[in-house]
């Protein structure tokens, strides 16, 4: 074989041997993101109530994988905030999300009163020119004042959602000396309007949250909130409140029941 065809062989089996190193690669970082979504799981189900995860060989074992996928693993987790490693303790717990139904119409401290204690933080609350998809929205006037309001929610101390809401002023006025910080404004509704809520249409994405959110939620800035757009109707079918609610995703878990039907 001529030195040149040679050369060109070798050359050929180096790519190859290259393909298929980062084929192999490709395939460990599918498997460990896999693996993370399952382990994800357990944690928010809390399958480790000491706090602490199985060593990685058992893992490996349990999950038919290798401890180098374990690793990376659990290395996509401790970049979530949920575990980290702890020198001769292993891998431990070390933040929680707090389940969030979106299969019922409850406010926050509904939701989530197993969970410990919901506060708000009132930083804006006051009458305020609708802007134009407000006021469509809510059916009033373009340009009509709404009673606007925006809240930073905390659990247990902790930032979880920032909150901004629109209610139509003839109802909103009422709220404006009630007790915002201690209460949802779902139960001030049903109790100034005298009828209860009827249903609601939601919106749920991931946005980047941008510097004001960011400093209100303590959360690095640009990073991922999910943002669940909701407007709410009275019983008898009125719009009556429409809001825009930033969560911290490495806090908060949406859930729901879907039934199929064709």
């Amino acid at each position: 074989m001529p030195p040149s065809d040679r050369i060109r062989d070798h050359a050929g089996q180096g790519a190859t041997t290259v393909a298929a190193h980062r084929a192999r690669r490709r395939l460990r970082a599918d498997q460990a993101r896999q693996l993370a979504d399952l382990l994800r799981h357990q944690l928010l189900a809390g399958c480790f109530p000491d706090g602490t995860l199985p060593h990685e060989t058992t893992l490996a074992t349990d999950y038919h994988s290798t401890r180098n996928t374990v690793r990376q693993a659990l290395d996509l987790l401790r970049a979530e905030g949920l575990v980290d490693r702890l020198p001769g303790v292993g891998t431990v717990v070390v933040a929680r999300k707090y389940p969030h139904g979106l299969d019922r119409l409850m406010g926050l401290a509904e939701t989530l009163r197993e969970h410990g204690r919901v506060t708000n933080e009132v930083r804006t609350v006051g009458p305020a020119p609708a802007p134009a998809p407000v006021a469509e929205r809510l059916h009033v006037p373009p340009g009509a004042d709404v009673l606007y309001i925006e809240r930073l929610r905390r659990l247990n101390g902790l930032p979880l959602s920032l909150d901004l809401t629109y209610i139509p002023l003839d109802i909103g006025t009422a709220l404006l000396g009630a007790d915002l910080q201690n209460t949802d404004v779902f139960r001030l509704l049903e109790t100034v309007t005298g009828q209860p809520l009827g249903h609601a249409e939601i919106t749920l994405e991931a946005v980047t949250a941008d510097a004001h959110s960011a400093t209100v939620l303590e959360a690095p800035r640009s990073t991922a909130v999910l943002m669940l757009e909701r407007l709410t109707y009275l019983a008898d079918g009125r719009p009556v409140d429409l809001e825009f609610i930033r969560f911290r995703g490495d806090r908060i878990t949406m859930s729901g029941l879907l039934n199929r039907s064709l």
